[in-house]
Order: C-alpha cells, then structure tokens, then sequence
C-alpha cells in the first residue's frame, strides 16, 4: 500500500521523470485531477489539489500508461509493479 506523503509524491514525479514524461502543477478545473496532453508526455496536475488527490491522480494516470522499462532502474520497476498492483485507499 502506498503511503500518502509528499515523498511518495516526489517518488512518483522521478519516476515519471526517468520515463521520459513531465509533471507539471498548473491551475485549472480539472475533475480527475491531473490529465495528460494530449500524447505529448506531459501530466498536468491540480496544483490546488490536496496531496492525497494528487498522488492518487498520478497513479490513475501511471497505471494506464506503458512505461518503458528499460529506462528504470529496479527500485523504480518495484515501486511501479506496487503501483500497478494495489488500489489507493482514502
């Protein structure tokens, strides 16, 4: 289970990072949160959110996207697989 904190927050944005994806905290009327542009590897996220609703936008998002693996050092493989296998609970 993940833990709802801001390094797990920062965990998140690395990850995301070493992917090859930018995480960008920009106002707006987002329903879910944070939103992907349009294919352009770009997550846009709330930046009124709360951290409980960031960290969960962000792994909504992960879970649906294809990684490249080669790009992750193995924590970063394990912490994705975690992310991928278990559910948030608020």
């Amino acid at each position: 289970m993940l833990t709802l904190t801001t390094h797990t927050l920062e965990k998140l944005e690395i990850l995301l990072r070493t992917a090859g994806y930018r995480v960008r905290y920009e106002k707006g009327n987002f329903k879910t949160g944070a939103c992907m542009l349009l294919n352009n590897r770009i997550i846009v996220v709330n930046k009124f959110s709360n951290l409980e609703s960031k960290i969960q936008a962000i792994v909504e998002l992960m879970r649906e996207l294809e990684l490249d693996y080669n790009l992750l050092d193995d924590k970063q493989i394990t912490f994705l697989q975690l992310i991928k296998q278990t559910k948030l609970q608020l």
